[in-house]
């Protein structure tokens, strides 16, 4: 009995192996410890920390968080957006939008290179099937977006792209099975609402509309409504960082338009009339995707942390925030109808914070309104008659 005892202990004590025994007497439980060579990485231990450029969000409070991501957004994506409309000034470049394109995701992927070679944990953790979709929805979004300016006007352009709210809560219904509630639904109209009619007046005084550059701009919606949440899902499910995420996503991505771009015989003339003008076109495209760069690593980091419904609606703010430079650099008339769309705007922003934080801002009910309001006239009513 002593020696069966003996065997039942060796097996037990084996590494890796939780053994439960019964005999008559006596039952054994052996649970193993790993050894320090199994013990976690250091860096697993760290997987929900967001890093943006080299700066650790995770140690700020929610609040830093999000006034963080926010100015970083607001800051380099209006830069981003004037070069671009500077770009596409220059005489004879509107037919280039892929090209440019392609420029841009080449030196995306050059920061991402770099960006990850400063961060301790250098591993893939997205699988590249995931990439690849990324990639393509991506080219999709940037490639179709910037093409569509050959064609359409910038604000027109602004007011296609500031009606993605709605596919986005639409895509997050499918995507990821999410439920929004009346006052998400509401903040999304009126920021598109508020944005459409914000452009409507420029619009309309120097309209150039095109059938071409409304379908481009239409499936670049489209592609953009979705992406936001496929790389909400991914980085929540795989843990993968920013600079993993834009460097494989942009790098695959270059590949594509590439090999569209040579079988399509557009890679040659691009090249020839951008040498010409090297300092209006690879200049600008550099800090164009500069800016472009920083301005998406704080949207990934928005998306990562609070979603991509509100990521969005801070990207929507950034672009009538965008609209109104281009009013004051590119001399545009002013009108009323600006003011009260960006009123609805601003109401739209308020809604889309108001429903993140329901529990800790109680706005009193109409009705609770209205009884305090009765109760008021009959305490007045009673004092005057006393």
């Amino acid at each position: 009995e002593k020696q069966a005892e003996d065997n039942n202990s060796a097996e037990c004590s084996e590494p890796g192996t939780m053994d439960l025994k019964f005999t008559s007497s006596r039952k054994y439980i052996s649970i193993s410890v790993p050894s320090k060579s199994q013990a976690m990485s250091p860096h697993i231990k760290s997987v929900d920390d967001v890093v943006v450029l080299g700066m650790n969000l995770s140690k700020f409070s929610k609040p830093a968080q999000f006034f963080i991501c926010v100015s970083g957004v607001f800051m380099f994506y209006l830069i981003y957006g004037y070069l671009q409309e500077l770009i596409f000034s220059v005489e004879g470049f509107k037919p280039f939008g892929w090209y440019l394109t392609l420029v841009q995701f080449g030196f995306y992927s050059i920061f991402g290179l770099i960006e990850l070679q400063l961060i301790q944990d250098k591993r893939r953790r997205i699988p590249g099937k995931t990439y690849m979709i990324i990639a393509f929805l991506t080219v999709g979004t940037m490639g179709l977006s910037n093409t569509s300016l050959g064609y359409l006007n910038y604000p027109t352009q602004v007011i296609f792209k500031c009606c993605k709210l709605i596919p986005v809560m639409i895509g997050g219904v499918f995507i990821q099975g999410k439920r929004y509630n009346i006052v998400d639904v509401s903040a999304a109209l009126c920021m598109s609402l508020g944005l459409i009619w914000f452009t409507l007046a420029d619009s309309t005084v120097a309209p150039n509309f095109n059938l071409t550059g409304v379908i481009l701009i239409s499936l670049a919606l489209c592609a953009d409504a979705v992406i936001g949440n496929v790389q909400e899902k991914a980085m929540k499910l795989h843990n993968g960082s920013n600079s993993e995420m834009v460097l494989y996503s942009y790098s695959i991505g270059f590949v594509y338009i590439l090999f569209g771009l040579t079988c399509t015989s557009g890679l040659s003339p691009a090249v020839t009339f951008c040498s010409k003008h090297p300092v209006q076109t690879y200049g600008y495209a550099f800090l164009f995707s500069l800016t472009g760069y920083f301005g998406i690593s704080f949207v990934l980091a928005l998306i990562k942390i609070f979603g991509a419904l509100l990521a969005v609606t801070v990207t929507t703010g950034r672009k009538a925030m965008t609209i109104v430079l281009s009013f004051l650099f590119f001399a545009k008339p002013f009108t009323l109808q600006y003011v009260w769309s960006g009123l609805l705007v601003v109401l739209g922003i308020f809604l889309n914070v108001y429903s993140k934080n329901m529990d800790k801002i109680k706005l009193p009910s109409v009705l609770g309104l209205w009884k305090k309001s009765v109760e008021e006239r009959k305490s007045r009513t009673l004092s005057q008659t006393v």
